[in-house]
């Protein structure tokens, strides 16, 4: 309740001599972009999966999307995660307001160096990002985690007792599992990826998931997940 009255008032806020919430301390959605570098990613997926990010962020269309909520803007961090013992923020909390903003972001992540890491630990990278959106300098609306992956959690606790508990302080779990042909060391995950997802991973309000039918696909799915969750909602065909 704290945060929507903040943010209900954060235009006049931003104009009061006290100044308690300046117009450039809130935000429509604090998002943390939780990506798998697991070991069954290998080189050519990762950049793939980098580019998607990065083209998607900076994509005159998503940035359109930021530039149409109330406030106007969206805090972004960029998560890497694999097993339970790894999980590194490539990119701290950024504002991005404009497109000038997107364009430094993307450029940002290709600088960005990439670590492969065995095992899969979905649960320790939502635990990361829970972390994150608590230290979050922004006011949001909403805070959403984005995970995306291509395997099942098989390092640490379950992913559904992280995802539960993200549930119970406000966070949304949205999920873009990758049907990777040769996922996890050449073995099949032991049930479909995006039954593991929506059933393990995703959850809060308003949830989704979008599915990735390979890493060729992934920018597009990527863009399309962006403008949903930066829109909050899905008013007819989402733009590619």
């Amino acid at each position: 309740m704290r945060r929507r009255t903040l943010l209900a008032a954060a235009g006049a806020a931003a104009m009061t001599p006290s100044g308690r919430l300046r117009a450039e301390e809130a935000v429509d959605v604090a998002l943390v972009l939780a990506v798998d570098v697991s070991r069954s990613i290998d080189e050519d997926e990762a950049r793939l999966q980098r580019e998607g990010y990065r083209n998607a962020v900076a994509d005159p269309i998503v940035v359109a999307a930021i530039r149409g909520g109330l406030i106007g803007a969206v805090g972004v961090a960029y998560v890497e995660w694999a097993g339970i013992e790894y999980q590194r923020t490539v990119i701290p909390w950024r504002r991005i307001g404009s497109q000038a903003d997107a364009d430094a972001w993307a450029g940002e992540l290709a600088e960005a160096p990439r670590t492969s890491l065995s095992w899969t630990s979905i649960s320790g990278g939502i635990r990361h990002s829970r972390s994150l959106l608590e230290e979050c300098p922004f006011e949001a609306t909403r805070r959403v985690i984005d995970v995306s992956g291509d395997g099942v959690n098989n390092s640490g606790p379950p992913a559904d007792q992280q995802r539960d508990a993200a549930i119970a302080e406000g966070i949304t779990i949205n999920g873009l599992p990758i049907i990777n042909d040769r996922p996890t060391f050449g073995r099949m995950p032991p049930v479909p990826l995006d039954d593991y997802y929506r059933e393990n991973v995703i959850g809060g309000d308003g949830s989704f998931m979008i599915v990735a039918e390979d890493f060729e696909s992934f920018g597009v799915a990527v863009k399309r997940k962006l403008i949903r969750e930066i829109a909050g909602l899905v008013v007819g065909p989402i733009p590619v």
